[in-house]
């Protein structure tokens, strides 16, 4: 019964050793792609023609501008505390005009408020999230591009 135990703890001490080595030679986060709805929004409905918005006061109020930034929440959202744990900034909208050649390399932001994975779910929206995929395509396959250019 005892060296059940101390084998078992050799085995997780073990284990453990494995894991940190691995994490210690683990590449660093490059990029971060977000998909989402309303608590993952960090503007996206703010560049779309919806009635659901997040442009306007009190929503930022927490936010470091303390302005609206088109996120669904007071301040900070899930994707902007993640960017900053991995050491990334914040992701841009996907429809952001700034999302163009070393900013693709960062990630985008596709959540979007009042979006589901039904179609009929974001019936709002009308045509746009289902044209959403097609913009998503191509952002993903500009990324190879991008990053070969940037590493010369």
């Amino acid at each position: 019964m005892a060296s059940s135990v101390v084998f078992r703890c050799c085995l997780i001490v073990i284990t453990n050793l494995f894991m940190a080595f691995d994490f210690a030679h683990a590449q660093p986060t490059r990029a971060f792609f977000v998909f989402g709805d309303s608590l993952a929004d960090n503007g996206n409905n703010h560049l779309l023609f919806t009635t659901l918005r997040a442009d306007f006061p009190p929503y930022g109020i927490d936010y470091p501008t303390h302005k609206p930034t088109g996120r669904f929440s007071n301040g900070l959202n899930i994707p902007d505390i993640i960017s900053e744990q991995l050491g990334l900034e914040q992701t841009l909208p996907y429809l952001s005009p700034l999302l163009l050649g070393e900013k693709l390399l960062v990630g985008a932001n596709f959540a979007s408020a009042g979006v589901g994975i039904l179609n009929d779910t974001g019936i709002q929206f009308d045509d746009e999230i289902a044209s959403d995929v097609n913009q998503t395509l191509i952002i993903l396959f500009n990324i190879p591009s991008v990053s070969q250019e940037a590493d010369p």
